[in-house]
């Protein structure tokens, strides 16, 4: 009997092979936000999404009453939204594709984004009491997510994270400013809180903005232009580079050859992509996977890398914000932030208002609305850019997202200033969030009030609570047409505040041009 050859066995053999394997799908995938110990936010619908197979049916059901079924598009993705429920659990999520995917232990409570950058990097391992707050930190109903830091240049679809229970071992390393906010409204409002933190220190607010929001603001096109010259730029110097190694490594050679010495090669150039500070890149790397993740709101403590630029931040940091609620899709949602603290700058001439035109710009973004702003001029460290009272900070911010978001009647701002009026010799200032009425924060007279007339020449001056008002004067200003407050990088003993404890933001009455005005 005539022998197959072998090539034709092989070829049987692979046939049979295929026939009997099974057919091959793509399994079902989330992105890493939606994973075992989450939260999800209550009161609202629930997008739950994540890739298949094109055309792959998914089943996605919440414990005993939630379900929903769609079907990946062309390009393999698929989302649900899933009805609101209250606050509760634990629960069990399951995903069902060609595979199952079945998390656990899942709250439904309040979900907060916690952004910026250093100081809300700043971890509770380095705050005050930090050994005593790392020992008291169990808390079940309170789950950390926090995003690693990394930048890109096109928005990203998952970040490598995962949630965690609250607990001794891992809240050492979480931002100290968002557990401590957290914390509270978990012990307030007694239901489970979720925070997912992503910042990086040091980096401006566009690096937190997309590309068409940054683009759409005149006032903010230097930004996008000075980086793209930088990558420009960076293209040009990289293929000197090039030419520059090749003479390089073939000088060398040929001195190595003949016995010389063999010197370095030349410097690679510094990549600019690679930079958190380029515009957009933590936008598309930390904060669009995110993204559409039901939340209650965010909280944002930044400012001080876009302070030699404050009235450019005047535009920015309002852009940054719409352009977070427009591509989450959940309307206006609470956005609190923190006014800077004080800080002894050193930016040269620009050192003693520069800061505070910055807070002047974050005063301002309070037009936008369901917006809250943590005043924090009194709790700052004049030598270090870092306060470790991140405690005050937090539980001023629970303050503001207790009333803001959560409709509970208390106070939750310091003074606001609101108008002035001339009255002869002396100006009176008017102000919104006085709570139980003004009060000197120490034992003494207003401190940190200056009054100038149309010189514009500040000077020291004598103020003094007059009800539901302030009265400033100075002697040698007659005819006085401004008044400012606080209005320097670190005012010592500004001592405004309401009978809550809440310390008033500074301000000015004025609308010259500042140190900043023309800085892009």
């Amino acid at each position: 009997m005539k022998q197959p050859r072998w090539s034709t066995v092989l070829i049987l053999g692979m046939m049979l092979g295929l026939c009997a394997a099974p057919v091959a799908f793509a399994d079902v995938k989330l992105p890493s936000v939606i994973g075992d110990n989450m939260v999800l936010q209550q009161g609202k619908p629930l997008p739950i999404w994540g890739w298949a197979n094109a055309g792959e049916k998914v089943t996605v059901k919440l414990g005993k009453s939630r379900s929903a079924k769609t079907t990946a598009d062309d390009n393999g993705k698929w989302m649900v939204k899933l009805k609101s429920m209250k606050a509760g659990g634990p629960y069990t999520l399951t995903v069902s594709g060609n595979n199952t995917i079945e998390l656990k232990n899942i709250l439904i409570g309040e979900v907060w984004v916690c952004s910026g950058q250093s100081n809300m990097q700043w971890t509770v391992g380095n705050s005050n009491n930090s050994k005593m707050e790392i020992a008291a930190a169990n808390y079940p109903k309170i789950r950390l997510f926090y995003v690693p830091r990394t930048i890109a240049s096109q928005p990203q679809d998952d970040v490598n994270a995962k949630w965690e229970e609250c607990t001794s071992q891992n809240v050492g390393e979480f931002s100290a400013v968002s557990y401590f906010f957290g914390r509270t409204l978990h012990q307030e409002l007694d239901i489970p809180i979720g925070l997912i933190h992503t910042s990086w220190g040091g980096t401006p607010a566009e690096a937190w903005t997309s590309l068409p929001s940054l683009q759409a603001e005149p006032i903010l096109q230097p930004i996008v232009e000075r980086w793209d010259k930088s990558i420009s730029d960076f293209n040009e110097n990289l293929e000197k580079y090039e030419q520059d190694f090749l003479a390089w490594k073939k000088e060398s050679i040929n001195t190595e050859n003949t016995g010389g010495g063999v010197g370095g090669p030349p410097s690679l150039p510094n990549d600019p992509r690679k930079s958190p500070h380029r515009y957009s890149g933590l936008y598309n790397a930390m904060i669009a996977p995110l993204i559409p993740y039901a939340i209650q709101g965010a909280i944002w403590y930044q400012g001080e890398s876009n302070a030699t630029r404050a009235y450019q931040y005047r535009t920015l940091f309002p852009a940054m914000i719409t352009d977070w609620r427009k591509n989450w899709g959940q309307g206006d949602f609470t956005f609190l932030f923190v006014q800077l603290a004080n800080f002894e700058v050193n930016w040269g001439n620009q050192s003693d208002v520069a800061w505070a035109e910055l807070e002047e710009a974050q005063l301002m973004t309070l037009d936008l609305p369901n917006t809250g702003m943590s005043v924090t001029i009194d709790i700052g460290d004049p030598k270090d850019i870092h306060p470790r009272n991140k405690q005050e900070v937090g539980r001023r911010l629970a303050l503001a997202a207790r009333a803001i978001a959560y409709g509970q009647d208390i106070v939750y701002s310091g003074p606001i200033y609101k108008d002035m009026r001339v009255e002869g010799n002396r100006i009176r200032l008017s102000f919104n969030h006085i709570g139980g009425g003004l009060i000197v924060g120490d034992p003494g007279e207003l401190q940190q009030f200056t009054i100038a007339g149309e010189d514009r020449n500040f000077v020291p001056a004598k103020a003094e609570i007059d009800g539901e008002t302030v009265i400033v004067s100075a002697e040698g200003v007659p005819q006085p047409v401004a008044v400012r407050y606080a209005f320097d990088d670190n005012p010592e003993s500004a001592n405004l505040y309401n009978k809550e404890g809440l310390p008033a933001s500074p301000f000015r009455t004025d609308i010259w041009p500042g140190v900043t005005v023309d800085a892009r």
